[in-house]
């Protein structure tokens, strides 16, 4: 999941939520949501792999 954060730079979150937070976790932040979406999907690709 990307969001648009208040700085105007995008933050990958993962999917499911931590069951010991309750939050979601930072999968990292990133300047342009093409650089999110391109991490985003090294991130899936490595998940499934």
């Amino acid at each position: 999941m990307i969001r648009k954060l208040k700085s105007g730079e995008f933050r990958i979150y993962s999917r499911s939520v931590d069951k010991k937070t309750g939050k979601r976790k930072n999968l990292g932040t990133f300047p342009s949501r093409e650089k999110a979406q391109e991490h985003e999907r090294a991130i899936q690709y490595f998940k499934h792999s």
